[in-house]
């Protein structure tokens, strides 16, 4: 039997849908579990820190990039590539300063925060998309690249736009054993 055509985009568009009801009930459940933000904040973190030392690999099976030769390289890649390839959005990218180690992701349209209409009043310091900063941390890290990861702004706390920050703090060193 052969499958209609568009079949395939159809199940993707389900399962993405799928995908952030989960989220949507995995944060509800975690700010149930825990009483101040931050602690959900940090649980997000790790838990999308795992996702990303884990999905690295599919991401550069299934893409086929090259290396990437500066930060700014990178930037683009996890914006145009890694961000289209997962969530079907692409946010743009911005330096932030000369020494070219800060970027911002700036996404127009957060598909996590589709069906969330706006934080509640006694969650103001909750950073809903805290997963995304782990996997995009973790990722980088298995690709030998320390880098702080940060929400700047959140449309679900009244901002513009969703900013994600990320500074590259160092490249790890290349291990050379000798034999």
């Amino acid at each position: 039997m052969s499958r209609p055509p568009g079949r395939k985009q159809e199940n993707h568009k389900i399962s993405r849908e799928l995908f952030v009801l989960t989220y949507g009930a995995l944060v509800a459940q975690l700010c149930k579990d825990y009483e101040k933000d931050e602690d959900v904040n940090t649980f997000l973190d790790r838990m999308g820190y795992g996702i990303g030392v884990r999905l690295i690999d599919d991401f550069l099976a299934r893409s086929a990039v090259k290396k990437c030769r500066s930060y700014s390289e990178t930037a683009d890649m996890i914006a145009q590539v890694a961000f289209k390839m997962y969530l079907g959005v692409t946010p743009s990218v911005s330096c932030n300063n000369t020494a070219g180690n800060e970027f911002s992701l700036i996404l127009d349209k957060n598909p996590l925060v589709d069906f969330v209409e706006e934080l509640p009043a006694e969650r103001a310091s909750l950073c809903y998309c805290n997963l995304l900063c782990g996997v995009i941390r973790g990722a980088l890290e298995m690709v030998h690249l320390t880098a702080e990861v940060t929400f700047l702004q959140d449309r679900l706390k009244g901002d513009a736009v969703t900013e994600i920050g990320i500074t590259f703090l160092r490249k790890a060193e290349d291990r050379k054993h000798k034999r």
